[in-house]
């Protein structure tokens, strides 16, 4: 898929990308593929399995397609207190 998707970093994905929000350009097919490329290239050290993915304000499978101009969010373990 070819395109652009807003990606939004929560909790320590955030801090670890630097960021909270960016464009980035889509060149995968499914949101696992794009966090897992994402992931890859700032290093953010946290897999899949600890992670939900949302698009367009659904929690979605690792395998959902993705669309140009789809809104995503990756979300980390989260704790509270």
């Amino acid at each position: 898929m070819k395109g652009e998707c807003e990606i939004q970093w929560f909790g320590i994905l955030g801090d670890r990308r630097g960021v909270a929000s960016e464009r980035v350009e889509m060149d995968v097919a499914t949101v696992g593929d794009l966090y897992d490329r994402l992931a890859l290239e700032h290093g953010l050290g946290i897999g899949r399995g600890a992670v939900r993915a949302v698009v367009d304000d659904e929690f979605v499978a690792w395998n959902f397609a993705l669309k140009d101009g789809a809104s995503v969010a990756f979300l980390p373990p989260m704790s509270g207190g």
